[in-house]
């Protein structure tokens, strides 16, 4: 399949264009132009890089990409990581904030189905758009039981033991706790820690669920992959390289 071609509906099926965003969605390094295989992974970064060709893929689809508002100096470790991908003809393509909020794949729907529970609300506004979810459960849910659903997580209880309304914003999704609080949301499932958050959440009686940022933020990679594959019809794969951060 043509480069083009993919991009062409990853661009549209993600409404990329449609994101204010710190970094540079969509194609950001142009590989070889027919493509036989797709690697997914959550960084852009060397490991994933030499994963991505050991797996012979043409082509890297990421959540956080290379390029965050351009590149000043093609020196040190951008020009080795651009040289490699060109060397290779690998393509390298991302997708940050409108794979945070996509109603289909997106990270935070996703977290939110690992729990049993279907996004309903938009939620977590950032840069002037939300890029979170809310949900209410029929009948409340054990804090300690959701948590349980996710392989590795840091638990702030700090609100009641079972609860029924559940936000989800992946990453580092610190900046949506006030708004939470303010929301009447029991539980707020997150990636990366703050320590600002602590006393935030316990003095607004919030339940927190910190996954890690990578953790959070596989889900929906993995989505977009399933939906590439039958979508495209094209060989994909998964490609894990987790931080523990």
């Amino acid at each position: 399949m043509k480069l083009t071609e993919i991009c062409e509906f990853l661009d549209e099926y993600l409404n990329i264009k449609g994101y204010q965003d710190v970094s540079n969605n969509g194609l950001q390094v142009e590989g070889r132009e027919e493509i036989e295989k797709i690697a997914f992974a959550v960084d852009a970064c060397m490991e994933s890089f030499r994963a991505a060709k050991a797996n012979g893929a043409d082509m890297l689809v990421v959540h956080h990409g290379m390029i965050w508002g351009g590149i000043d100096y093609v020196k040190g470790m951008v020009r080795k990581r651009v040289e490699y991908l060109l060397r290779n003809g690998i393509s390298l393509y991302a997708a940050h904030l409108p794979l945070d909020a996509h109603r289909e794949v997106g990270n935070n729907v996703m977290i939110l189905k690992k729990i049993g529970a279907e996004a309903q609300e938009e939620f977590g506004e950032y840069k002037g758009v939300k890029i979170g979810y809310s949900a209410e459960f029929p009948s409340p849910k054990s804090v300690m039981e959701i948590a349980e659903r996710f392989d590795r997580s840091l638990i702030l209880p700090f609100g009641k033991d079972k609860v029924r309304r559940v936000a989800a914003v992946s990453g580092r999704g610190c900046f949506a706790i006030t708004e939470a609080i303010e929301e009447g949301i029991e539980l707020l499932i997150t990636g990366e820690p703050e320590h600002e958050a602590y006393h935030i959440a316990k003095e607004g009686g919030l339940n927190i669920i910190f996954l890690g940022h990578y953790e959070s933020e596989r889900f929906g990679v993995e989505a977009l992959r399933d939906v590439v594959a039958e979508r495209l019809g094209i060989e994909t794969v998964f490609i894990y390289v987790p931080t523990n951060l």
